[in-house]
Order: C-alpha cells, then structure tokens, then sequence
C-alpha cells in the first residue's frame, strides 16, 4: 500500500498490489462495503461512514502488511487490553 492522494470525486486513492486487488475487493464485498474492480485496474471503494473506513483500513492492512507485521501488531493489541483490565 503506497501514500494516497487526492482524486476528484473520489475522495483519495491509494495504491494496492495489482494481485491483491481482487482479494481485497471480494474481503470489502463480503463486508457489505460498495466498491468496484474497472478494467482500468484500480479498486474503487465507497466509504460511507466511519465502520466503513475502519474496516477498509483493516481489509488494506491485512493484505499489504507481512505475517510478522500483523503478529506484532496482534501482540500490541494485546499488551495494550491486558493494561486497560490491570487498571480496572
């Protein structure tokens, strides 16, 4: 995943691996997120609300990030909820 910019109309637009865009757009599909796959090959999402984003950002994160990126991710997450119920 590369830096976004802005495209007109479209709110802004980032870059994805070209054979991650169909998986990507079939995990958005199967969130109920509108989007498209144009034969101009770029994956075009509708983020409606707040949820939406949230869970493109997730779907982009899982499939441009590596293994090890995610696990250290999941561990900090992780850390983070054990803080929250120590402080309880």
């Amino acid at each position: 995943m590369n830096s976004s910019s802005s495209v007109s109309g479209w709110g802004h637009m980032i870059s994805v691996n070209r054979c991650d865009r169909w998986s990507i757009y079939y995990r958005l599909r199967d969130l109920n997120i509108p989007c498209a796959c144009p034969a101009d090959g770029t994956l075009r999402v509708e983020v409606n609300h707040a949820l939406a984003l949230l869970l493109v950002r997730s779907a982009l994160f899982q499939f441009s990030c590596s293994r090890q990126e995610r696990v250290d991710w999941l561990e900090r997450c992780w850390r983070s909820r054990e803080g929250c119920v120590a402080n309880s």
